[in-house]
């Protein structure tokens, strides 16, 4: 009995220790160090740019935007990256191929309106191109929230509204900046 005993009990330990591995998401969220913002008018040009190369924790990001002219309607595009790799992966292309699970929403002031430009497959925003109008001179923040598998479904959301929008929040940077 001993001899039957104590191979059971070497194959359980040994079953035991096989953990398998954990499955992978193919969604699963990437790492975002670079957002930069750039907005043309007329010639002019904007940027707004936030980079955090070490992701959460350690260093501090570092935040710039320039000033924006007053009355003025601006073409906006988003371009992302991880800078932590070499070389930097571009995670723009990675949101675009999947703009169905992702939207990008804007917070800002009274003096800002913001418009998307750009759609998904299924005719839903995505905000990687949009326009952005000042109004009359003043201090501003502007806020760009990206949300991974939000609910497109709604209108308030298709019109930029994150309240109801749910998902997970991939990235959420706010540039401080004057209106000229």
């Amino acid at each position: 009995m001993k001899k039957i005993f104590v191979p059971l009990v070497v194959a359980a330990t040994f079953l035991a220790s096989c953990d398998p591995a954990e499955p992978t998401d193919p969604h699963e969220e990437e790492l975002i160090t670079t957002v930069t913002v750039d907005l043309v008018a007329d010639g002019t040009s904007a940027q707004f740019s936030y980079v955090d190369i070490d992701g959460d924790g350690g260093n501090d990001p570092t935040v710039t935007a320039d000033n924006l002219q007053a009355n003025t309607t601006y073409t906006g595009s988003i371009t992302l990256l991880n800078e932590s790799e070499t070389p930097a992966e571009d995670i723009t292309a990675e949101v675009s191929a999947e703009a169905v699970d992702h939207q990008f929403f804007f917070a800002h002031g009274a003096n800002i309106t913001t418009t998307y430009t750009d759609q998904d497959a299924d005719g839903n925003p995505v905000g990687l191109e949009f326009t952005l109008v000042t109004g009359d001179a003043s201090s501003e923040s502007f806020t760009v929230t990206l949300r991974h598998e939000p609910d497109k479904t709604g209108t308030d959301v298709a019109d930029g509204d994150i309240t109801n929008a749910g998902g997970e929040t991939d990235i959420e940077v706010t540039f401080n900046f004057d209106i000229e």
